[in-house]
């Protein structure tokens, strides 16, 4: 015990005053392993290093995974593409699955939620986390022989933080990463100069945030001619609404891919997917919604990956229409709703139970001792009663035909009969639902109930921003709350994950009392592969193909 207690001194004397607070969190046992080695692995400490302290600490090391065979073609179901593939735009699985075979990110996020440098080798915050530099991986090509350099990540960032362009990633830099902010060091270093400080601002350049792929500096669009990236496949073919495929890349900087091709055919449905996997024509489909997921569950011929996902059905009331703009009616609401008939019958137990925040079990930041609320129909009635409403009130919910929300919304439906609150059902297709996805023009931004897909995230920022602060480009409930604005900012500037934890439970505890949405479950990812696959990461951000193989 005294040599591994030197072995962390000497690591200490190396660290940083908010490096080992994160040490003095695992020591003192309010962390474990894994929430340690994410926290310290988003300070860009090293996993090697992270690992050598676990055990000096005295855990356990974990056991490699065995590496697959080389060889042989990979075939993958997925959903048809939705238009022309552009990283700077894109928003659909069907299109982001192909790019991650072709194109890189700074840093991935990995099954236990930490992070493995890409073409990143390193990056560090300074004091207050308004500035991060991050170290580039030299000897990197892009495929048409390019070399990757800093500007072509400055040019990414620019491109992606436009706020004149059409970039997707605003949704998650505006307020985080304007365009200049991204600043040339030296050929392999980039500054990130932030608009406001963030202690996790890694995942916002990782693949947690599927447009930020490294584009060389020359891009001018035509995406889908090259699908040009440094990744460990490049492009065979690719024929839009059919499929696409790739080949091993022979001049990859890492290691090479296992398999020498992987074939993508589109599906315009779920359904004949599924029919696909069943009858062997493709070996791995991206992720299926909890209402199918019953079939392959039940084939012997099919394995189903269980990822535990961050992502959830956001239930939202307008807290500016009535009957919404009394919070008592909002909690009725909340109290009305039988979470544990949601997961066990719903989600079939695929999912983790919700508290009415962002903050998911599987967030390290979660405070696990706020009292998780329950139905009480009794205490509903009270509420209602006390708001006025004792007979109970009318309103439409209007949400989309996706996965089980359609299910959800009826069960809602009958448990909010229980209290009084008569509410009719508005299903509509998802083009219709999310319309231009700004106010006035949404059914999703403009309707007084609604329930909205959202989809996983390795940390809850976006979730805490967009849907809930009071400019927040996605605040369906049109919520205002500037005590909860300055919570958010002090958590998403938090660097120390005990300043972290501490403004988590304060929003935690004011979402609970104003109750402006609803967050009853936290549902599965659920990755259907055949029995004779092998070496997909469980990962919930999408397929990485380079380590599979088929046995």
């Amino acid at each position: 015990m005294p040599q591994r207690l030197s072995f962390i001194d000497s690591v200490r004397r190396q660290l940083g005053q908010i490096e080992n607070s994160a040490v003095d969190e695992l020591l003192a046992g309010r962390i474990g392993r894994r929430d340690f080695l994410r926290h310290g692995s988003v300070l860009g400490l090293s996993l090697p290093l992270l690992g050598g302290i676990l055990g000096a600490a005295g855990f356990e090391p974990q056991q490699a995974r065995a590496e697959g065979k080389p060889g042989g073609t990979v075939r993958a179901g997925v959903a048809t593409p939705g238009g022309a593939i552009d990283p700077v735009t894109f928003y659909d699985s069907g299109s982001y699955q192909l790019v991650f075979q072709t194109a890189e990110f700074l840093c991935v996020t990995q099954p236990d939620l930490t992070l493995k440098p890409v073409l990143a080798e390193s990056w560090s915050p300074n004091e207050d986390g308004s500035v991060w530099t991050f170290k580039l991986r030299k000897g990197v090509k892009f495929h048409n022989g390019e070399d990757f350099k800093a500007d072509d990540v400055v040019a990414t960032f620019d491109r992606l933080a436009d706020p004149n362009g059409a970039s997707n990633a605003l949704s998650v830099f505006k307020g985080l990463l304007s365009k200049g902010g991204t600043r040339k060091v030296d050929e392999h270093t980039v500054a990130f100069h932030l608009d406001a400080p963030n202690g996790s601002f890694p995942y916002s350049v990782s693949i947690d945030n599927y447009n930020a792929v490294i584009l060389p500096a020359s891009y001018k669009g035509d995406y889908e001619k090259t699908f040009e990236g440094t990744g460990p496949f490049r492009l065979e073919s690719y024929t839009p609404k059919v499929g696409a495929s790739f080949v091993r890349n022979p001049d990859y900087w890492g290691e090479k891919a296992l398999p020498d091709r992987v074939e993508f055919k589109f599906y315009g449905d779920v359904q004949p997917r599924i029919l696909a996997l069943q009858a062997g024509e493709v070996d791995i489909l991206d992720a299926v919604p909890l209402d199918v997921s019953q079939v392959v569950l039940n084939s012997p011929d099919i394995t189903v990956l269980r990822v535990a996902s961050t992502a959830h059905r956001q239930l939202h009331m307008r807290c500016d229409m009535a009957p919404f703009t009394d919070k008592r009616v909002r909690q009725a609401l909340a109290l009305s709703i039988d979470r544990s008939k949601l997961v066990d019958g719903l989600c079939r137990g695929m999912a983790a139970t919700g508290n009415d925040s962002p903050f998911a079990p599987a967030f390290p930041a979660t405070d696990k001792s706020v009292p998780q609320r329950a139905q009480d129909i009794a205490r509903a009635k009270q509420l209602m009663e006390a708001a006025g409403l004792a007979g109970g009130f009318d309103v439409t919910l209007t949400t989309l035909r996706y996965s089980d929300i359609p299910g959800y919304a009826q069960l809602f439906q009958n448990f909010a009969k229980e209290i009084g609150a008569r509410i009719s059902l508005n299903i509509e297709d998802q083009d219709k639902y999310y319309g231009k996805a700004v106010f006035g023009q949404s059914d999703w931004l403009d309707s007084p109930l609604g329930i909205t897909d959202y989809a996983h995230r390795s940390v809850p920022n976006v979730f805490l921003k967009s849907p809930l602060v009071s400019d927040g480009p996605w605040n369906a409930a049109h919520f205002k709350s500037p005590a909860y604005d300055g919570m958010v900012t002090a958590y998403l500037k938090a660097l120390d994950i005990g300043a972290q934890r501490s403004a988590a439970s304060d929003i935690q505890k004011l979402l609970l009392d104003e109750t402006p949405v609803i967050f009853s479950y936290f549902p599965d990812l659920l990755v259907p592969v055949r029995k004779n696959v092998s070496g997909l990461p469980p990962i919930a951000a999408g397929l990485l193909l380079d380590r599979v193989s088929i046995g």
